[in-house]
């Protein structure tokens, strides 16, 4: 199985299922097909997407997502696959068990890991961490003190070489390029939680009423900094300005396929993300005790 993430974005497009294939056509142009057992994450941003209801079961049945994305590059709704694993009923229960303390425990193991992350990113981009690694100890149970916001506050004016730049989901760019990648980003651990037999709504920290996946907000944040990488190495060379086009997308969507040197191993980002969700759900079972995200470096010569 290989880990596709095909996106639909431009000119009206049909879909439907042929042989265990999804195919794609558009009026004057051959046919296009890719087998669903590869396609990881289906990414609709074209509002004139046609589609029959074989091609959402197929990609679901094959452990597939499928994303419709609203005007901004954000997630307006996602179809997951939930009949992934063989003790998944369980999980569910164990999830919806989950004690306090043990919530706390993972969210702290999860911050660290996010600022640590954000530090090394840093360091990388423009020769120092900002102090990042020592924030990422006093994180504690739960992050009372709010370290995770702090960190946020060092870091987004140094990684784009840019004092007045502000996260925000609607902001100017290069927000959307950072909002088209974490989507990217989303999907892929909203597929990964199912494939473990976690359902991506019982959150740990995340708790929004209107996010659906919160489960899937939390265990990205560790992430996060690998769409970061890929929109400042965009905006550097490029005018962030302009729209999202067909380039940039692709830049970004490779840094969600690249291989990345992962605590000494070369592995891709949907084999780590698979990896962590499996460690995620034996921890909420009981299975294991400790957490602990795996620290994810520069990608692979090639890639």
């Amino acid at each position: 199985m290989t880990e596709r993430i095909v996106e639909l974005a431009e000119g009206p497009v049909r879909l439907h299922v042929r042989n265990e294939q999804l195919i794609v056509s558009r009026q004057g142009q051959p046919e296009v097909s890719t087998p669903l057992a590869e396609i990881a994450v289906l990414l609709l941003s074209q509002p004139h997407a046609q589609m029959t209801q074989a091609v959402l079961s197929g990609i679901a049945l094959a452990g597939g997502t499928v994303v419709i994305c609203d005007s901004h590059y954000l997630p307006a709704g996602m179809l997951l696959p939930l009949q992934s694993h063989f003790v998944q009923t369980e999980r569910f229960a164990k999830q919806a068990e989950l004690g306090q303390p043990l919530r706390k425990r993972l969210w702290q193991e999860i911050v660290r890991a996010k600022i640590r992350a954000q530090g090394r990113l840093l360091e990388e981009l423009r020769g120092a961490h900002a102090g990042l690694s020592a924030l990422a100890a006093r994180v504690g149970s739960g992050d009372p003190e709010n370290v995770e916001a702090q960190a946020a506050r060092r870091y987004w004016p140094v990684v784009f070489a840019n004092l007045a730049f502000h996260r925000a989901r609607d902001g100017p760019p290069p927000n959307n390029l950072l909002n088209y990648g974490y989507t990217v980003l989303r999907a892929a651990v909203s597929r990964a939680l199912c494939g473990a037999g976690l359902h991506p709504s019982f959150g740990l920290k995340h708790s929004n009423r209107y996010d659906t996946f919160s489960l899937a907000s939390d265990l990205m944040e560790p992430f996060r900094p690998l769409v970061d990488r890929a929109v400042a190495l965009w905006v550097r060379d490029h005018d962030p300005a302009l729209p999202v086009g067909r380039e940039a997308k692709s830049f970004l969507i490779g840094a969600i396929q690249s291989r990345y040197d992962i605590e000494g191993e070369e592995r891709t980002l949907p084999d780590t993300l698979g990896r962590t969700s499996a460690a995620l759900a034996r921890v909420i079972g009981g299975e294991q005790e400790r957490f602990a995200v795996p620290e994810v470096g520069p990608p692979c010569p090639g890639e």
